[in-house]
């Protein structure tokens, strides 16, 4: 073959690759937007069918009539459900959910002063989930059958079946009240409140960056209560998944092929089948990690966390649904982006994938 030849035919691959990741794009692109736009649509008319009048929520049960009919009217609750519906939309895309009736700032500025907490809650949850899940998925499936995969196996289904607000009361009970291992509950103490200046949100971060290490200190022993138990919900969901993915890889003839070739147990473990199970295993840890950001409402409910989840509670037990609607279509969004990243992580990842 000549030189003109082989540039043609590597160009043409050049160019089928750009053409399949743009394909790939694209349909990952219409696919978040018709989901953005479905979590919308479902939001709205949550709003319109549940029985609480946004008008009696500002104004009071006691408000005169007339009064009542005006802010209705400026709120746009008389315009036909379509175009409350194209409103909606508009506002929603810019950002734009309205004014909170419980602290009657802008719900936009409320949830991003308490989502920075969320996100660190989850985030360390999902730290301590992997962390622990792995190994352990490893150890069942490398010792499938044994007392110890039966263990690990128990230890998931406990994760999946206890209510996590009656382990959330009873470690507090435990690890509060009676060891006083961890602090009261809440993000930081009253002590560092005020003389701690945070800059991202994420308190653990900013006290370590400005080597405030008694605040970190302080801010660790409010986390790690609340973080544990939802990193052990995680590690049933991520051991679980561990250990499929790693009986599959096991199974392999690529596995049989270096155990021929008188590789040690622990590089064919670690180093050949875990490698290749670690593909599939980005995008569990992926959507856990989400789970944890739109399921942590019990959690931050019981440990006091101001993070969002105890901001849309605290929002519909005072029936502020504009605040609910725009904590909902956040972590919806938050939710919808991770599902997308990971999926084209996994692709990017798995060659297998790029060459469909």
């Amino acid at each position: 073959m000549s030189i003109p030849e082989t540039s043609q035919l590597v160009a043409g691959r050049k160019g089928a690759r750009a053409k399949g990741w743009a394909a790939t794009i694209a349909r990952f692109l219409v696919v978040m937007v018709t989901t953005y736009l479905g979590l919308l649509a479902v939001t709205f008319f949550i709003g319109r069918v549940v029985p609480i009048d946004p008008v009696l929520a500002v104004l009071g049960d006691r408000a005169p009539a007339h009064v009542v009919e005006r802010v209705r009217e400026e709120m746009g609750l008389n315009r036909p459900l379509y175009i409350q519906f194209y409103y909606y939309l508009r506002d929603a895309l810019t950002g734009n959910f309205g004014t909170s009736v419980l602290t009657t700032n802008p719900v936009m500025a409320d949830i991003r002063r308490v989502f920075p907490a969320t996100m660190e809650l989850a985030t360390v949850g999902t730290l301590i989930g992997s962390l622990a899940g792995i190994p352990l998925g490893v150890l069942a499936a490398v010792k499938r059958g044994s007392i110890a995969d039966q263990i690990v196996r128990v230890v998931g289904l406990v994760g999946y079946s206890v209510p996590i607000f009656w382990l959330a009361l009873l470690s507090l009970l435990l690890f509060y009240a009676k060891l006083q291992w961890v602090a009261f509950p809440g993000r930081i103490d009253i002590v560092y409140e005020y003389s701690f200046t945070p800059v991202t949100g994420f308190y653990l971060l900013d006290s370590a960056w400005q080597g405030q290490w008694d605040v970190f200190i302080d801010v660790f022993r409010h986390i790690i209560l609340p973080a544990s138990l939802l990193g052990y919900f995680s590690l049933a969901y991520i051991s679980r998944m561990t250990r499929s993915f790693m009986l599959n890889e096991l199974s392999q003839e690529y596995i049989v092929a270096a155990r021929a070739k008188g590789l040690s147990e622990t590089r064919i473990i670690w180093g050949h089948a875990l490698r290749n199970a670690a593909v599939p295993l980005v995008t569990v840890i992926a959507l856990s990690y989400a789970g944890l950001l739109e399921g942590s409402v019990l959690t931050e409910t019981v440990f006091s966390w101001p993070g969002l989840g105890l901001y849309i509670t605290n929002s519909l037990q005072n029936a502020d649904m504009n605040a609910v609607l725009g904590g909902t279509i956040v972590i919806g969004s938050v939710f919808i982006a991770i599902n997308i990243l990971s999926d084209l992580l996994y692709r990017t990842l798995d060659p297998r994938t790029r060459a469909r």
